[in-house]
C-alpha cells in the first residue's frame, strides 16, 4: 500500500538559492574607490527591487501559503512514493495545487523530479522534505502553507515487514495520523483523504468485503490502520472537528503503472523481501533475482494459493480524485477501492509471465506470516455513491503497462 516516512530523520529545512552572474573581480594594480562601489551597490538593489515589485509573480509570501478563489491547494503525505506520485501527477492535471511532503525513506525523489518537470509553472507543485513523525517540522509546514485539504498516503505498507517490525508501524502509521489531525484542528484544515486497506478486516467469514463486514486484522499493518481510522472517526465525532469532511478509501492489492509511462513503482532494493509481488515477479523476468517465490499453497482455495482484488494504481487515484470533489463538511465516508474480481496467486503469476514473455523459476514456499486466504471487495457503494467503476480491470495488461517502465527503468528513476 502507499508509501513513504518510515525513518525518524529531522525536517530539512530549504533556502532559495541565489545566483549570480556577471561579477567583476577586483584588479590588483587598481585604487579602491569604496565611496563609488556603495553608491553603485546602492542604485542596482533599489532597480533590483523595482523590477521585481512590477513582476506579476511578486509577493512578500508564497503563493503555497495563501488561500486562492479557484484553487483547491492539496498537502499529499507520501506524494513522492508508489501510490502518492500517481496521485499528484492526476491532482496536477486537474489543475490542483499540491505540496508533496515525503521523507524519502520509501518514497523516491526521481518521481517528484518527474513531476516538477511535467509541471514546471510556479504554484503548481512544491516538495518539502520532512518526517511525519517530527511534529514540530509538521507544524510549521502547516503554519507555512494555506491547505484546502490533505490526502494521506505516507505509510510503511508490508504485511511481512509489520510482523518482524510491529512497533515501527504503529508509529509511523498510527501515532504519525495523529500528528497530522493535531497538525489540522490547529490550522483549520478540514478535508482528510486518508489511505486505509483491505488489510483491516483480516479475514473474514464471507466474501466478498462490505464495508459493514467487522474489521479485525491479524497483523500489525492492519491493526496500525484501524487504529488510525478509529482515531480518524473520534476526532470527527467531537464538537470542535464536526465539520470536517473526511472518505476513508479502503483499498485492495495495487497494480500497474501510468498508462502514459511517466511514472511506475520503483523499490529500494532492500526491501524487494517485502515488496509486492509484481515487483518481485519483474525482478526476476529481468534477472535480478533467481526465481519468484510464492509463500503458501494449502490455502483453502482452488489452487491453494492466496486469492486476492488487484486494483490497478490509475483506478486508484481516481478513486481519491472523485472521494475529494465529493467530500462533504460534517460527513464520513468509507469505501472499499477494488474491482470486485478475487484472482489467485497461481493467476498473477501466469499473467506476468505473458505480460514479461519470461520463463520464470517458480519456488513454493510455506506461508508467510499474517497472510490471509481470500480477500476481494465488494465495490457497489462506492459506485452508487461516488460513481466511480474500476476501469483498467485486464490483469495482464496493467501488468504490461508496468513491465513497459520497468523494462525502460531497471535501475528505478535512476536509469531515467
Amino acid at each position: 500500500m502507499p508509501t513513504t516516512p518510515g525513518s525518524r530523520s529531522q525536517a530539512s529545512r530549504t533556502t532559495r538559492p541565489w545566483i549570480l552572474s556577471g561579477m567583476d573581480f577586483a584588479d590588483p594594480r587598481r585604487k579602491p574607490n569604496f565611496t563609488g562601489k556603495i553608491a553603485v551597490a546602492a542604485a542596482l538593489t533599489v532597480m533590483c527591487i523595482i523590477v521585481l515589485k512590477q513582476s506579476p509573480s511578486f509577493s512578500g509570501t508564497s503563493v503555497f501559503s495563501r488561500h486562492e478563489t479557484g484553487v483547491t491547494h492539496v498537502l499529499v503525505t507520501g506524494g513522492a512514493g508508489y501510490i502518492g506520485s500517481h496521485a499528484t501527477l492526476r491532482l496536477l492535471s486537474d489543475k490542483y495545487r499540491v505540496t508533496i511532503v515525503d521523507n524519502l525513506s520509501r518514497g523516491n525523489m526521481g518521481s517528484v523530479r518527474v513531476l516538477q518537470r511535467l509541471f514546471p509553472e510556479p504554484g503548481r507543485l512544491q516538495f518539502i522534505y520532512a518526517d511525519l513523525g517530527d511534529a514540530k517540522a509538521v507544524n510549521k509546514i502547516f503554519s507555512e502553507n494555506a491547505f484546502d485539504a490533505v490526502m494521506h498516503f505516507a505509510a510503511v505498507a508490508y504485511v511481512g515487514e509489520s510482523t518482524m517490525e510491529p512497533l515501527r508501524y504503529y508509529h509511523n502509521i498510527t501515532s504519525n495520523t495523529l500528528t497530522v489531525l493535531e497538525a489540522m484542528a490547529a490550522h483549520n484544515v478540514n478535508t482528510l483523504i486518508y489511505s486505509s486497506t483491505c488489510a483491516t478486516y483480516g479475514e473474514p467469514d464471507t466474501m466478498p468485503i462490505v464495508e459493514t463486514t467487522p474489521q479485525n486484522p491479524i497483523n500489525p499493518y492492519g491493526k496500525a490502520k484501524k487504529m488510525a481510522e478509529d482515531i480518524i472517526l473520534d476526532f470527527t465525532k467531537s464538537k470542535k472537528q464536526s465539520n470536517m469532511a473526511v472518505m476513508i478509501l479502503r483499498y485492495f492489492n495495487v497494480i500497474g503503472s501510468d498508462p502514459e509511462g511517466r511514472l511506475g513503482e520503483a523499490p529500494r532494493p532492500e526491501l524487494r523481501e517485502h515488496g509486492r509481488i509484481s515487483g518481485a515477479c519483474f525482478d526476476a523476468a529481468l534477472g535480478i533475482i533467481p526465481g519468484l517465490k510464492v509463500r503458501g499453497t494449502d490455502y483453502p482455495t482452488a489452487d491453494g494459493t492466496c486469492i486476492r482484488d488487484y486494483i490497478d494504481v490509475t483506478d486508484l487515484v481516481d478513486a481519491h480524485v472523485k472521494a475529494l470533489d465529493k467530500a462533504q463538511p460534517g460527513k464520513v465516508g468509507i469505501y472499499n477501492v477494488g474491482t470486485g474480481q478475487g484472482r489467485s496467486v497461481n493467476e498473477f503469476v501466469k499473467a506476468c509471465m505473458k505480460a514479461t514473455g519470461a520463463s520464470i523459476k517458480v519456488e513454493y514456499l510455506a506461508r508467510r506470516p499474517g497472510d490471509y486466504a481470500e480477500v476481494y471487495s465488494d465495490p457497489s457503494k462506492i459506485h452508487r455513491d461516488l460513481n466511480w467503476t474500476a476501469q483498467y480491470t485486464d490483469l495482464g495488461q496493467s501488468l504490461a503497462q508496468a513491465w513497459k517502465w520497468q523494462k525502460a527503468h531497471p535501475n528505478g528513476y535512476g536509469s531515467a
